[in-house]
C-alpha cells in the first residue's frame, strides 16, 4: 500500500513517458494525442450498434477516446500530459494508489469497439493508469460499431474477424490476411465449425503471447501484419504444441530463420522465375560473380518420398542423378535417400545427408516442403531446392519445368493425325495433373484442327481402365488418337491405325538430368552465390526450365509422318525462342469467360494457377467440380 505522495513519483514516470511521446508525434507531423473515434466515424459508414455487455479487454486494443473532451491530457500512448499538482494528477495518483492496494481498481470501464479496437468513453485515467503499470487487460462494457459495406483492406479483414469471434471470443487473434481463420482452426487440429472451450482458449492465448513476444523482439511491430499472421505462418512447419515446448531463445530462432516469409505476408509479388537458364549468361549478372575460392566438387543429396519401383516420378529424377554422375565425374559426390515419406523421418534423412558433407539437397516432391523449410531454418548453409513452382518461402530454392510447352506440340500433332473431330485425354490422377498441360494440348490441337474437341477422361477413378477407354469406337471416347499415360506411367501420344492397333506415335517428355547437370554447373561456379540468387532474399527464387533449355522436349516415333515432323521441328523451334507461347492467343474458358484476348502473355502465375479448362475441351478435373 502507498500513499499520494509516493504515488507521485509514478505520476511523474508516466509524464515523463506520456511528453516523450507527445514530442516523438510532433517531430514525424503525426497527431500527437488519442484517437477520437467520433472523428474517425467520419470517414466511414455504420450500419448500426451491438451491446457486447462486459468483455475482458486486452490493453494493447485500447488505442484511443470515444470523444474528444479530454485529448489534450493524454499522449497517444495513453500517458498524462498534465501538471501533477492538476486535478487530473490528483485523480491520477489516487487510482494508482487504488491499483496498488488489496482490492485494485474494480470498477469497469465503459468503451466502444470499432475495427477490432477500442475507444474509451468512460474511464480513460483508469486506462492509463493500468497502462503505465503493464496490466495485460481490463473488464469493461462493450458496444460495438458495425461498419457498412467497404472494399477497404481494414473492413474486409475486420469482417473476416467477425465471422470467427463467436467461436473464438478473442480479440487477440486478429488477422491482417482474409481466410485465415479456417486455417488456423486446421493448424490447431479443430473442425472448421468448433468453437473454442474456456480452457482452449487460455491455452491459444498463452501460446499467443509467448509467440508475440519473439514476434515483436526481431521487429514484428514495423510491419502491416499481426502476430497472428506470423503466428499462422509458423504453424505451417511445426504444431502447435512446439510454441511451449521450445524455450524462448529457441523460438526467437526458428522464427528468425523463416523472417523473409514473415516480410513478404500480404506482397502479391512474391515469387521470382527464372525461365531459362540463359538467365545466368547476363552480362550484368557476370559481373556480380563471385570467382574466389571456386570448389572443386560439391557433395549432392536426393531425397525421394518414394522407392524408384513404386514411382515413375521417382525413376525420373533418379535417371537425372545418374546423369549427372556420368557428365560430371568426380566433380560431384551424389548420395541417394528414397522412401523417406514427408514427415519426421524425412527430416531426419536430410539432417543425416547434411551431416554427411551435402552443400545442395533436392528434394524431389512438393510433399516434402515443409521438411525442407525446417531443415533449412537450421542449416542456412546448405541450399536445398524443392521440385515445385509458385512457392512463396525464399528460405528454399524452387524447380520444375514447363511440361505444357512440350503438351501443346503433342496437341499439334494428335490435331494433325486425327481423321475425326474427337481427340482423347486420358489423365491418371487429378492430383498431379496440371490444368495448364491439359489446356495447352487442347491449344495445340485447335491449332491445326478448329472444331476438333477433346474428350477428357480419368483412368485414375474406381472402374476406369486406360485400354478400354482407348477403344475404338467405344461409348467413352469414340477417337482414333489418344494422349495418355502407358504401363509405365510416362505420358505418351497414340492413335489407331487402319489395323485397328494401338501404337505410340509421339511423347512429351522430362530430362531432368539436363536440369541437374545445368544448374550444379552453376552452383559449382558460384554463379548462384550472389543476388538475386543468394538464400533468403526478398522473394522465393523458381527454376522454371523448358523447351529452350532441353529440360522438356517432344520425342517421336517411326510411325510419325515426314511432313509432321517438319512441321513440329519448325513449331518447336518457335516455343524455344518465344516467338510461339501457346497460351498468347485468345483464349475461351468452358463457362464462355475470356481468359486472354489475345494481346498480352499469360504470366507465371496465370499458368501455374490455372482452375479452368478451354472451351474445347469436354470433361472436368475432379477436384475442380463445385
Amino acid at each position: 500500500m502507498i500513499n499520494l505522495s509516493e504515488a507521485e513519483e509514478h505520476y511523474l514516470r508516466a509524464l515523463k513517458s506520456g511528453q516523450k511521446e507527445h514530442r516523438k508525434h510532433i517531430h514525424s507531423g503525426q497527431s500527437a494525442y488519442l484517437p477520437v473515434l467520433d472523428e474517425i466515424l467520419l470517414n466511414y459508414t455504420t450500419t448500426g450498434e451491438i451491446n457486447l455487455g462486459m468483455i475482458e479487454i486486452p490493453m494493447d486494443k485500447i488505442v484511443g477516446t470515444k470523444t474528444k473532451g479530454r485529448t489534450n491530457a493524454f499522449a497517444a500512448n495513453f500517458m498524462p500530459l498534465l501538471a501533477v499538482d492538476s486535478e487530473f494528477g490528483f485523480k491520477w495518483r489516487s487510482l494508482c494508489v487504488a491499483h496498488l492496494s488489496d482490492s485494485g481498481i474494480r470498477d469497469p470501464i465503459s468503451c466502444y469497439e470499432f475495427l477490432g479496437k477500442f475507444y474509451v468513453q468512460e474511464g480513460n485515467k483508469r486506462v492509463s493508469v493500468l497502462k503505465y503499470f503493464g496490466a495485460s487487460s481490463v473488464c469493461g462494457n462493450v458496444t460495438r460499431i458495425l461498419p457498412g459495406a467497404a472494399d477497404d483492406p481494414e473492413v474486409v479483414a475486420y469482417r473476416d474477424f467477425l465471422s470467427h469471434y463467436p467461436k473464438t471470443k478473442c480479440y487477440e487473434v486478429h488477422f491482417t490476411q482474409p481466410n485465415s481463420f479456417p486455417k488456423l482452426q486446421e493448424a490447431l487440429g479443430y473442425e472448421a465449425d468448433h468453437t473454442w472451450t474456456d480452457e482452449e482458449r487460455r491455452r491459444f492465448l498463452s501460446s499467443h503471447y509467448y509467440f508475440s513476444q519473439a514476434f515483436q523482439e526481431l521487429g514484428g511491430g514495423e510491419l502491416a501484419i499481426s502476430a497472428a499472421d506470423a503466428m499462422l505462418e509458423w504453424l505451417k512447419l511445426y504444431p502447435f504444441r512446439k510454441i511451449k515446448e521450445m524455450s524462448a531463445r529457441e523460438l526467437k530462432r526458428s522464427l528468425e530463420a523463416m523472417w523473409p516469409v514473415i516480410e513478404s505476408i500480404g506482397h502479391e509479388n512474391r515469387c521470382s522465375y527464372y525461365v531459362e537458364d540463359a538467365v545466368f549468361e547476363d552480362n550484368s549478372y557476370k559481373n556480380r560473380r563471385t570467382f574466389s575460392m571456386m570448389p572443386s566438387y560439391l557433395n549432392v543429396a536426393f531425397i525421394h518420398a518414394m522407392h524408384e519401383a513404386e514411382s515413375a516420378w521417382v525413376r525420373a529424377h533418379e535417371e537425372g542423378a545418374r546423369k549427372l554422375e556420368e557428365i560430371m565425374g568426380d566433380q560431384v559426390i551424389v548420395q541417394r535417400y528414397a522412401g523417406v515419406g514427408t514427415g519426421e523421418l524425412a527430416e531426419r534423412v536430410m539432417e543425416i545427408a547434411i551431416k554427411n558433407g551435402a552443400e545442395i539437397l533436392f528434394a524431389s516432391t512438393a510433399s516434402l516442403l515443409n521438411a525442407c523449410r525446417r531443415v533449412s531454418a537450421r542449416h542456412p548453409e546448405v541450399k536445398i531446392l524443392n521440385c515445385s513452382v509458385n512457392m512463396p518461402y525464399p528460405e528454399v530454392f524452387y524447380y520444375g519445368c514447363r511440361f505444357y510447352e512440350a503438351s501443346f506440340l503433342s496437341g499439334v500433332i494428335a490435331g494433325v493425325m486425327t481423321k475425326q473431330d474427337e481427340i482423347g485425354y486420358i489423365a491418371d490422377d487429378p492430383s498431379n495433373i496440371s490444368c495448364a498441360e491439359i489446356n495447352a494440348f487442347a491449344l495445340g490441337v485447335q491449332l491445326t484442327r478448329p472444331n476438333a474437341k477433346i474428350q477428357l477422361k480419368w483412368s485414375g477413378v474406381a472402374g476406369a481402365s486406360k485400354n478400354d477407354l482407348m477403344e475404338q469406337n467405344s461409348s467413352k471416347i469414340p477417337a482414333d488418337v489418344f494422349q495418355k499415360v502407358d504401363e509405365n506411367g510416362q505420358l505418351g501420344l497414340f492413335r489407331i491405325n487402319n489395323e485397328g492397333h494401338c501404337e505410340q506415335i509421339a511423347a512429351p517428355c522430362r530430362n531432368w538430368g539436363t536440369f541437374y547437370v545445368r544448374l550444379v554447373k552453376c552452383f559449382l561456379s558460384r554463379e548462384l552465390d550472389a543476388a538475386p540468387f543468394s538464400k533468403y532474399g526478398e522473394q522465393a527464387v523458381n527454376f522454371w526450365w523448358g523447351l529452350a533449355s532441353n529440360v522438356v522436349d517432344l520425342v517421336w516415333t517411326e510411325h510419325l509422318p515426314e511432313g509432321t515432323k517438319a512441321l513440329i521441328n519448325m513449331i518447336k523451334n518457335g516455343v524455344r525462342n518465344r516467338s510461339i507461347d501457346p497460351f498468347a492467343r485468345k483464349i475461351i474458358s468452358q463457362n464462355g469467360e475470356i481468359r486472354n484476348d489475345g494481346t498480352k502473355n499469360l504470366s507465371p502465375e496465370e499458368i501455374l494457377t490455372m482452375d479452368w479448362l478451354s472451351e474445347n475441351i469436354i470433361g472436368c478435373i475432379p477436384e475442380l467440380e463445385v
